[in-house]
């Protein structure tokens, strides 16, 4: 299916989203000339309306838009594009154009099991698990797995939640004592369950589950 966007009405509103995080970047312009050499080039370029040109997304900066997918809306008139950014989207200097956003509850909890590794705080039940070391983060685990399972099949959704929120915090301890991050995970997640078009317009269905 090859991406077609209707210029008949002018410019066309273009929508940049990240990839991975679905966070929204930017929303600018692009005329037929912009969209050829986004497919062509593989990265964002829109066109000023202020400057009257061609322009491409992180040119002066080195910030460019690297184009993983897009999509058009159901009129074909406003076009999605999914991206990877090699660095801040807004002259500001922040992520989004629309203000930093807030990290996404896992991505918190993964910096706050970091920060407490980083501290002597003898208190701290993440340290103490971390010095415990792989078997007891392990055992720990396992007993929170177990507890998820027992109250499923208890049918007690309240402790579903509260015993799967302890589990979601031991498997950020585990993944940090073995040197692994929430994004390796995301990216396998991505690889393995992903329906997107290429920058190119062709659709890709990968489904390895």
């Amino acid at each position: 299916m090859c991406v077609k966007p209707d210029f008949s009405k002018g410019l066309l509103p273009v929508v940049l989203q990240h990839w991975k995080k679905r966070t929204v970047l930017m929303l600018g312009y692009m005329n037929e000339e912009a969209f050829e050499k986004t497919k062509e080039e593989g990265v964002a370029w829109f066109y000023s309306r202020s400057k009257d040109r061609l322009w491409k997304k992180g040119e002066s900066s080195g910030n460019v838009q690297r184009v993983k997918g897009m999509a058009l809306d159901c009129d074909s008139d406003t076009l999605l594009l999914q991206v990877e950014p090699a660095g801040p989207t807004c002259h500001l200097g922040t992520e989004s154009c629309f203000g930093e956003t807030a990290p996404e509850p896992l991505q918190g909890l993964e910096q706050t099991v970091a920060d407490r590794a980083g501290e002597a705080d003898g208190s701290s039940y993440t340290n103490y698990l971390l010095k415990s070391g792989t078997d007891k983060i392990v055992k720990k685990f396992g007993e929170e797995s177990f507890e998820v399972a027992i109250a499923a099949k208890n049918r007690d959704r309240s402790e579903v939640v509260n015993e799967t929120a302890d589990l979601l915090y031991h498997l950020t301890v585990l993944l940090h004592e073995q040197g692994v991050s929430l994004r390796e995970v995301e990216e396998v997640l991505h690889e393995r369950h992903a329906v997107k078009n290429n920058f190119k317009g062709e659709r890709q269905d990968i489904d390895n589950w």
